[in-house]
């Protein structure tokens, strides 16, 4: 991945200026690490009267790939493979533009204590981008850059020379030439265009990129004729953010047309006095649901499988009309630390006799969990290998038997919803998968159907249109008693 930036100069304004205005000196190559491999600046030329500075990208698809995607993803094999085999360490895309931000830092805010004028004076500039992908070809291209004063040169890159007759590729040998720009207005240009001409970023695109599109696109983003398209692009399509810098920069042109601030357009509602009222924690609506659910099955015994620190064991405490509740675990320092949660040691005689911490894998049959009236597996089964599920299913629901289970997991197409969760990652570092909610209800049906019960599904949190809701809940009830399921098998 390779980037150019020349310019020429005269004895009064040298064309070394640049590495002043880049803050690299022109004699040393320098090397910077970035989250996705290694960033090289040096200059193949560096004279008085001309002046290229190269910014070379080594991209370490490992790392791309590890830094990308969670575990707990599947995929076709031919999906995996192209996380290794793409145009990333060739073609410019966001990551360069992340290397642009980084390692020229300083250029694009317009900073250079060495030459403080230097920065806000427009020189003759060159960028030469060898291979660009472009998904709307050369026009795409022309269109973006040449209303902000650029000379466009834009050659599509041929499939393969061998074969011409192949045609094109969506990518283009890119040059742009400039007289009346300053090096910070070029790179801001960059910054911003390269991922909206690849249509991709390799980072999960959250609410702090609207910041970053309005700071780099201060002074030409508002006016530009593909406003909506940069900003649609370079938010990878997230109709909210989408709406919020458009928003924006309405305002700002607004305050332009005005010749005032964008403080005093912006005034229109006063703030609000009272703070808003917040909606409950995720952990809060799933417990809430769970507690609906166990009292509209009418269950008095429960069981809290996977009990963790004992936050639903504390839950079901306040209600009178749980009158057994057990809570078990694999670890015994989460069950130490409920057992501190709830108080044991002080808990009075009556309350004390409701509950028991028991410590035991679900992973095997447990003669202690039989005969109870509900059982709950809240975001459990997803900490489990899948080989080792079946184990779990016999033992819950072939073994046990209780009249209720309730079993609550992440639902992973929410997870595009969750802002501060990178692309491809799952929820949390244990979670060994996460299913949709199509995943989620084949299997539901398949174990109901085996071991004699009906299920239905309730969604847990905002229940979004397109994706669903964050939490998806199972509520399975028995309907066959053993001996009905050994005549059904022996028929």
């Amino acid at each position: 991945m390779f980037l150019t930036i020349t310019t020429t100069g005269t004895v009064d304004h040298p064309a070394t200026d640049l590495g002043f205005l880049l803050h690299k000196h022109p004699d040393n190559a320098q090397t910077f690490s970035t989250s996705y491999g290694i960033a090289h600046v040096f200059y193949p030329e560096a004279d008085p009267e001309r002046c290229t500075a190269a910014l070379l990208l080594e991209v370490d698809a490992v790392a791309l790939v590890r830094r990308g995607k969670g575990k707990g993803h599947g995929g076709a094999p031919d999906a995996a493979l192209a996380q290794y085999v793409n145009d990333r360490p060739y073609a410019a895309s966001s990551l360069l533009a992340v290397a642009i931000g980084n390692v020229f830092s300083s250029a694009i805010r317009g900073v250079c204590r060495a030459r403080p004028d230097a920065p806000g004076q427009p020189r003759p500039l060159r960028i030469e981008v060898p291979v660009l992908p472009a998904r709307g070809g050369p026009g795409l291209v022309r269109q973006l850059f040449e209303p902000l004063g650029w000379t466009v040169t834009a050659e599509p890159v041929a499939l393969d020379t061998a074969f011409p007759e192949w045609g094109e590729s969506r990518y283009v040998r890119l040059v742009l030439e400039a007289g009346t720009l300053t090096l910070a207005e070029a790179l801001r240009h960059l910054y911003v265009l390269l991922p909206v001409l690849d249509d991709a970023k390799h980072y999960w695109v959250s609410a702090e990129e609207v910041d970053k599109l309005l700071r780099a696109g201060e002074g030409w983003l508002p006016g530009h004729p593909e406003q909506r398209l940069i900003t649609t692009r370079y938010l990878s399509r997230r109709w909210s953010l989408t709406r919020q810098a458009m928003e924006r920069l309405e305002l700002v042109r607004l305050a332009e047309t005005d010749d005032s601030e964008v403080e005093e357009i912006d005034n229109a509602v006063e703030e609000e006095t009272e703070a808003e009222e917040k909606p409950a924690p995720l952990a809060v609506q799933r417990r809430e649901a769970i507690l609906d659910a166990l009292r509209r099955s009418g269950a008095a015994r429960v069981l809290d499988l996977g009990c963790g620190q004992g936050q639903l064991v504390q839950a079901l405490l306040k209600d009178p009309a749980f009158t057994e509740i057990v809570g078990l675990d694999v670890s015994v320092r989460a069950l130490t630390i409920a057992g501190r949660r709830l108080k044991l040691d002080r808990m009075g005689e009556r309350q004390a006799s409701r509950v028991t911490l028991l410590q035991g894998s679900l992973a095997y049959t447990d003669r202690r969990l039989k005969g109870y009236d509900a059982a709950v597996l809240s975001e459990v089964i997803e900490h489990l290998d899948l080989p080792r599920l079946p184990a779990l299913e016999y033992a819950v629901f072939g073994a046990a038997r209780p009249r209720t289970v309730v079993v609550t997991t992440p639902n992973v197409e929410y997870n595009v919803r969750w802002e501060t969760l990178p692309a491809g990652h799952v929820r949390h570092g244990d979670h060994r998968f996460e299913w949709t909610r199509e995943e989620f209800g084949a299997w539901a049906a398949r174990v109901a159907g085996l071991h004699g019960y009906d299920v239905a599904f309730v969604p847990v949190g905002p229940d979004d249109p397109d994706v669903g809701p964050p939490t998806q809940m199972a509520v399975f009830r028995l309907t066959t008693t053993p001996a009905d399921m050994k005549e059904a098998k022996a028929a």
